[in-house]
């Protein structure tokens, strides 16, 4: 079987028409390889487009404040990649003269730039001999060699980076990458897969022995975590109290209501009686105002209640928690995670 020129012939009659396939530009290509991380073309294409006209050059992004960068981010999710984004713009701005790397060397030395794409980017721009491993292509190879070996493990993943790069196309090494991630996405799909139209139907260990439902394989899930997030709508002629979120957790350098995170569901009584709630508010009492809604990260569920508070908060409380008061033209601006975007658009707060 030859696999790299089957892919190939295939990827000549199915590419997809994409923009950052029209460029050999190492900056626009990486761009274009972040955002893609975990994210799918449909919903990472307008970002791409938008990072591409907003910030043309890699100064133009390592120039850019990073509380821009992250309101442009908005609604992508996975917000450490466009901190990364920001740090590594700057990185090539100071070390490397504003010229962007093209070789996997240099390329893995950037913040948020693992194997995979430093592997496409250095085999699409200068055809470096990388090949890419990413969830696309283990299920091609893992389904058409039958390889067993869960993906999550280390053993597993250097067996198929191992196999990956013995099947590459050396004369064609960009071409042949971009083909078997086309060919994982839109033919050998996680759900539904086009086997009876397959190319490598005849050859295909997987279909040929009925595991294409099973391949590939993995170890086991990472336990999700359950948090319970309590907010404070707290409204004043200033305008609404909000505060960012700093520390080494979600959503961090994002926007958000001043919140109670509690180890369990709590009703409003045994809220009010918490010893940080009445270091924060005293004795009053909140009004829910919205509850129990779920949002479900890649290992976290978090359940919000949102409550309404009267009255004024200390100024002492301001500054130990730097909370700030926002009008709604500065909060439109701020960069804010989908729980409280959702929220403050569903309230007309925007």
């Amino acid at each position: 079987m030859q696999f790299s020129k089957l892919l190939i012939s295939w990827y000549k009659e199915n590419a997809r028409d994409l923009p950052w396939r029209e460029t050999r530009d190492p900056y626009l290509i990486w761009v274009s390889e972040i955002i893609l991380q975990q994210t799918r073309i449909d919903q990472g294409l307008p970002y791409y487009l938008k990072f591409a006209t907003v910030f043309p050059t890699v100064q133009d992004l390592a120039r850019a404040d990073l509380d821009y960068v992250l309101s442009l981010w908005q609604g992508l999710g996975y917000y450490s990649r466009a901190r990364n984004m920001h740090k590594a713009a700057k990185m090539v701005v100071e070390e490397f003269h504003g010229a962007f790397p093209a070789t996997y060397s240099e390329l893995i030395k950037l913040p948020g730039v693992g194997d995979y794409t430093a592997s496409a980017i250095s085999s699409i721009v200068i055809q470096e001999g990388n090949a890419v491993v990413d969830g696309n292509v283990f299920r091609v190879l893992a389904r058409v060699f039958d390889i067993d070996t869960p993906i999550d493990t280390t053993l597993g993943k250097r067996q198929f980076k191992e196999l990956a790069q013995e099947l590459l196309d050396e004369k064609h090494p960009g071409k042949y990458n971009q083909a078997l991630m086309d060919f994982g996405s839109v033919h050998c799909k996680a759900k539904g897969p086009l086997c009876v139209s397959c190319m490598f139907n005849e050859s295909c260990m997987a279909y040929r022995l009925n595991k294409v439902d099973v391949l590939p394989k993995k170890q086991g899930k990472q336990k999700i975590r359950n948090r319970y997030f309590h907010y404070f709508i707290i409204k004043s002629k200033k305008g609404l109290l909000m505060y960012q979120r700093h520390h080494d957790d979600v959503w961090q350098g994002l926007f958000e209501f001043p919140v109670l995170e509690t180890k369990e569901e709590l009703s409003l009584e045994e809220l009010t009686q918490l010893d940080a709630f009445k270091a924060c508010f005293g004795d009053r009492n909140p009004l829910l105002l919205e509850g129990n809604i779920k949002h479900v990260l890649s290992h976290q569920r978090i359940f919000a209640n949102f409550y309404i508070l009267g009255g004024e908060v200390e100024p002492d409380i301001l500054e130990k928690y730097q909370w700030r008061y926002y009008n709604s033209e500065k909060i439109a601006k701020l960069a804010k995670h989908k729980l409280i975007f959702s929220f403050l658009e569903k309230h007309r707060l925007l």
